[in-house]
């Protein structure tokens, strides 16, 4: 699995665990529902570090906390 599939699939596991849609995270992360649906759609080739922070504060946690997981540490290095 790639990095952007994770990050996609992290962002959707957080929001389930919050019970929070996609577009309710876009509203408090203060980043437009394209771009959040872009991430998760497999559409944005590079979701930027500032865009995952804005994402990481409209969920409450940290950046450390979102990629505290088994996926990206499990996460081979990726040809460029």
């Amino acid at each position: 699995m790639n990095s952007r599939k994770i990050v996609a699939d992290r962002i959707i596991e957080l929001c389930d665990a919050r019970h929070l849609a996609l577009n309710a995270l876009a509203h408090r992360s203060a980043v437009p529902p394209s771009t959040v649906k872009s991430i998760i759609n497999g559409a944005s080739n590079n979701p930027g570090i500032v865009t995952i922070k804005l994402l990481c504060d409209g969920l409450g946690l940290s950046l450390y906390d979102f990629f505290d997981s088994e996926a990206f540490r499990s996460l081979e290095q990726e040809d460029i």
